[in-house]
């Protein structure tokens, strides 16, 4: 049985990582940094979309920036088939 994050990684998913710089809420025109990683999916980023989401709706501390990186972990080039045997004694 896969694991739900394998499986995720088979259908494209690949790993995010957020710098989300904010402001703090009882000093205004301080910032502070936050680092986020998860699974998702270039080039809508869908769960990085629903966690801003969360971030605007819940949290204090307005947006100032996010930046993004993302890279997929599983690709074409990670998996060969091989059509050779390699019998060892």
């Amino acid at each position: 049985m896969r694991s739900s994050d394998f499986s995720r990684q088979l259908e494209g998913y690949g790993l995010l990582t957020a710098h989300i710089l904010y402001h703090m809420p009882d000093h205004p025109r301080l910032l502070q940094t936050f680092l986020w990683q998860t699974l998702d999916k270039a080039p809508t980023f869908p769960e990085l979309g629903r966690f801003l989401q969360f971030w605007e709706r819940d949290i204090e501390g307005k947006l100032h920036s996010v930046r993004i990186s993302h890279r997929d972990l599983i690709g074409p080039s990670d998996w060969r088939i091989l059509d050779a045997e390699f019998p060892i004694h």
